[in-house]
């Protein structure tokens, strides 16, 4: 990741916290990893009223080591599960954070602010089982980082 990019996520990080979303949604294409992760992860980091959603725009199902990242650092989301882009109170929602990479991220047409961390999905990377929960610890790890500078836990 290059400085400049560093920069861009820091400052659009920045603008979100000093709006003070009552309201996030994650979304990415499957919502089974990504904005799973962001959404267990942005849960414990929240202050207390902050509502936060994840979807996607055609909802697969919770992938098992994004379950294992996320405990791994305390963070229980096995009872999770996929949801989509309907299933979200869009009134509630006054934050958007797309985190898709590779895919075309799913629109959302409601008002609200948006951001968009393109992530890449650690579900297509690595060989084997070790590698592949690497590449799901290394996302778990930059949403702990983003999302820490967003909700001010640093």
């Amino acid at each position: 990741m290059t400085n400049e990019a560093v920069s861009q996520w820091e400052l659009e990080a920045d603008v979100l916290r000093a709006a003070k979303p009552r309201g996030v949604l994650f979304l990415c294409v499957a919502n089974s990893a990504r904005s799973q992760m962001a959404e267990g992860i942005a849960r414990s980091l929240a202050p207390a009223g902050v509502e936060v959603f994840s979807a996607g725009s055609n909802p697969g199902r919770l992938n098992p080591m994004a379950v294992q990242a996320l405990a791994e650092i305390g963070i229980d989301i096995s009872q999770h599960y996929s949801k989509g882009i309907s299933d979200v109170p869009a009134a509630k929602v006054d934050a958007v954070i797309t985190l898709c990479a590779e895919e075309v991220c799913p629109a959302w047409l409601g008002r609200a602010h948006r951001l968009h961390w393109g992530l890449p999905d650690p579900a297509g990377i690595g060989e084997d089982d070790a590698s592949r929960l690497q590449a799901f610890c290394d996302v778990r790890d930059e949403l702990v980082l983003r999302l820490g500078r967003v909700f001010d836990a640093r």
